[in-house]
């Protein structure tokens, strides 16, 4: 008979105009990986949320090996033998590498002081068992999403925890990464572990799952053994509707060309660069980490310098030194790091919106509340927002709904240009198809979109070109007749390359 090592019964919990969670039984067997899977808002990371600690539960209990338990915070969970990896990134980017690990949990020496010698000799010990190749001194700023995100699972495991909580730990990483996360995964799961695993991507959750939960707006709506149950069924009782397709592209008119890149260069991240985009357009950007994708889109939109190459809206030179002057020239970008660069964690919905746009509520000297108010309610609707009120903290939303608030702030803007990076990382199918809706009106108004993904399905599902990058140069752009995996990887790895031809 297997064991049941975790149990949660009746769980509910409620925040202020809406019900997060409703009489909520679930339980993990020793051992074993069971994943939550369910659309963003499902309350699947206030479930997790509640089990780590970090919220309190209006009704329910949690037992642990058959004893009831009270989880006040995520102190007395890790006493419990419980650890958590987030999805949104919370970390300190002043912080070093090895602060970051042991922050919580410092050990000090016989004169109670903080044993530093200890900590850089544990986080060597660390980083090398996992063949992490960073510095303890390196601050969480100079490092990737990627890479911070790595960190994040190494802590967790760290802790030697049996019950292990992973919350889209794959979000942010690569291939590569990924393949070694699911190595010890399953080295955690042989030692006698039991893991939780929060995850969008159907590929994944088959290839470790052994069982299969699915909530839906708060309540379990089934759980199944992994060999009992298929990916379109899952999908299927996650959004409780049938997708009509999961990448909606309609085919929409090209116009002419509203943006040209030409020799655009970096020293260190990327070297003449060029590319182009047609009203009209949705072009996307390949490459594995590092590539220099995201630099680019950061050089483009006036986030970073670049030291050669120009820039050119409907054929005439544009000043992007500057996100101001960016965004005056009808250019804008959702950013991969949607929490550390897209929001404002501890403000409301209203409050995100309108940062950008305060000059068009602000005039004869003050700010004109009542015109944002309708201004934003009405933009949010369009953008299917859903939350209780305008001031609701965007915290407290989904993470597909606080991607549609940033959407909903430059779309204020009324932008010609919309680059997207990385747009539904950690977000739900339900979410996604919104999004791509989203993509595909923009774009019919004779607008144009830069997508850069590192999902290539969805690039091959929604771009009409794809500009291929590895190690900072351009390897090609292929046309949608060209589409394919397998070539994009040759490309993004360097095997291949394909001379584009800007004029497609």
């Amino acid at each position: 008979m297997e064991e049941i090592k975790l149990k949660v019964s009746k769980i509910e919990k409620s925040f202020p105009g809406v019900k997060a969670l409703d009489n909520i039984n679930f339980s993990v067997q020793k051992g074993t990986v069971h994943v939550l899977c369910g659309e963003n808002g499902a309350g699947k990371s206030t479930l997790m949320k509640i089990i780590n600690g970090v919220y309190k539960p209006d009704a329910g209990t949690i037992a642990i090996d058959g004893q009831k338990v009270e989880i006040k915070n995520p102190i007395q969970a890790r006493a419990h033998g419980i650890s958590m990896i987030f999805q949104e990134l919370n970390y300190i980017p002043e912080m070093t590498v090895e602060e970051s690990l042991f922050v919580g949990r410092l050990p000090v020496n016989k004169f109670h002081k903080v044993d530093w010698k200890e900590i850089r000799k544990r986080t060597l010990e660390l980083l090398k068992a996992e063949g992490l190749p960073y510095s303890p001194t390196t601050q969480l700023k100079d490092l990737s999403v990627s890479d911070i995100q790595m960190l994040e699972i190494l802590k967790a495991i760290s802790y030697k925890s049996d019950i292990i909580i992973m919350d889209e730990p794959t979000s942010a990483i690569t291939d590569k990464e990924v393949a070694l996360l699911f190595e010890k995964i399953d080295k955690l799961k042989k030692n006698g572990a039991s893991i939780i695993y929060i995850s969008h991507k159907m590929d994944e959750i088959f290839k470790i799952a052994d069982e299969i939960t699915v909530l839906r707006d708060g309540s379990v709506i089934e759980t199944r053994n992994k060999d009992d149950i298929t990916i379109d069924e899952v999908i299927a009782l996650m959004v409780g509707r049938e997708l009509s397709s999961e990448y909606p592209k309609e085919e929409v008119p090209m116009g002419d060309e509203i943006l040209e890149v030409r020799n655009l260069t970096s020293p260190g991240n990327f070297e003449k660069v060029s590319f182009n985009l047609k009203d009209g357009e949705i072009v996307g950007f390949a490459g594995l980490m590092g590539a220099g994708r995201t630099e680019i889109m950061r050089a483009v939109f006036g986030l970073d310098p670049f030291t050669e190459g120009e820039i050119l809206k409907r054929g005439k030179p544009i000043d992007s030194s500057t996100v101001e002057k960016s965004i005056k020239n009808g250019v804008v970008m959702l950013s991969e790091d949607r929490r550390r660069f897209g929001i404002i964690p501890v403000r409301g919905v209203r409050e995100n919106v309108s940062l950008a746009n305060l000059k068009k509520f602000f005039y004869r000297g003050h700010l004109h509340s009542r015109d944002e108010a309708k201004v934003i309610q009405d933009i949010c609707r369009q953008m299917n927002v859903k939350t209780p009120t305008m001031d609701t903290s965007i915290s407290s939303l989904s993470g597909g709904n606080q991607q549609k608030v940033v959407l909903a702030k430059w779309m204020i803007n009324d932008p010609e240009i919309l680059i997207m990076d990385e747009p539904t990382r950690g977000i739900d199918i339900g979410a996604k198809f919104e999004i791509y809706k989203l993509m595909t009106s923009f774009v019919k108004k004779k607008k144009a979109i830069i997508m850069v993904s590192s999902e290539l399905p969805e690039l091959i599902g929604m771009c009409d070109r794809i500009y291929v990058m590895s190690k900072g140069q351009l390897m090609g752009c292929l046309t949608r007749d060209e589409f394919s995996q397998e070539t994009i990887m040759k490309m993004a790895t360097g095997v291949m390359k394909k001379e584009s031809d800007n004029e497609n």
